[in-house]
């Protein structure tokens, strides 16, 4: 290639040059700006709901269970009790669904345990038990109550293949309320009655022998056992002071059963699905409402009746 056709393609190289850089110097540059760190000043500007939707919550001052004190001045009690209220009123949706399911069950546990001598504070070992649920555990303890089949049959349940009254509420709390009331004619205090609910009587027994102290408060337990009462009192004082955690439920949240009729049965019910549906009822409701019948029939023995209840 010669010289002459070389000149006009650097002059057209050069000319496009110029122009890019005319294009170049003609585009605004961006103001690229430093990153804003958040000051004490701008926190204290924002309005409560931003900075302040995880919050401390006070204790009470005094605080009671089954009318005995309970000794917050002690560092270790008050931090044990702490937990426990942390932990359970920021598990919301827990305490809410807690809170709606309680008005089906409280009213009856109330009036079984006032009917049995039992403080009404024992509503909330239920809670802590079974969060008012017909669980199972995996040792076997089963209902409301966590009832173990031993000690089920010991108060008076039936517990066969097709009926389960650990599942019945009302028999399972006048079962409980039996065991409980024995166990306070052996330690003396509802506080150590409701520990000794969760490790038996024996075990707590063993260890106020052992470490030669009989208060609740003044014993090293393991630690389900030692969270155990604390678990209860935050179950209490959640419930009584609710709008405090930030639970402000109106009386149409809370869920209720229907009106219910009672069917007395003191034959055998070959097939419960049919029965049901014979009473203007399903399947469905029969298991729902009485969870205490555990198979698709019931037998049922010479001079024996079971009430079972279904919506009207």
């Amino acid at each position: 290639m010669n010289k002459s056709h070389i000149i006009p393609l650097y002059t057209l190289l050069l000319l496009c040059l110029g122009l890019a850089g005319y294009a170049v110097w003609k585009t605004p540059t961006a103001v690229i700006s430093e990153p804003q760190v958040a000051s004490v000043q701008m926190l204290q500007s924002m309005p409560n709901s931003s900075r302040d939707s995880i919050r401390l919550f006070d204790l009470p001052e005094e605080l009671t269970f089954a009318g005995e004190r309970v000794p917050l001045e002690i560092a270790d009690v008050k931090e044990r009790l702490e937990r426990e209220i942390y932990v359970n009123a920021y598990w919301q949706s827990n305490m809410i669904l807690l809170m709606k399911r309680s008005s089906k069950f409280l009213p009856e546990i109330e009036e079984m345990l006032k009917e049995n001598g039992i403080p009404d504070d024992f509503k909330y070992l239920a809670m802590a038990e079974s969060a008012l649920m017909n669980v199972a555990s995996p040792a076997g303890a089963k209902g409301f109550w966590q009832i173990m089949e031993s000690t089920g049959k010991e108060y008076g349940l039936e517990v066969t293949n097709d009926v389960d009254e650990r599942y019945n509420l009302n028999k399972a709390t006048i079962a409980a309320s039996k065991y409980l009331n024995k166990a306070h004619n052996r330690f003396g205090d509802w506080t150590a009655v409701a520990a000794s609910y969760n490790m038996g009587q024996a075990g707590f027994s063993r260890r106020q022998e052992d470490q030669l102290a009989k208060n609740y408060y003044d014993l090293y337990l393991n630690d389900e056992t030692s969270r155990y009462l604390f678990r209860i009192l935050a179950f209490k004082v959640i419930f009584e002071n609710p709008g405090e955690f930030g639970f402000h439920l109106r009386e149409s949240d809370y869920y209720q059963n229907p009106t219910f009729k009672t069917v007395q049965v003191s034959a055998d019910i070959k097939n419960l699905a049919n029965w049901a549906k014979q009473q203007g009822s399903n399947y469905k409701e029969l298991k729902l409402y009485n969870p205490w019948l555990r198979d698709k029939n019931l037998n049922v023995k010479r001079g024996k009746t079971y009430e079972i209840i279904l919506p009207e």
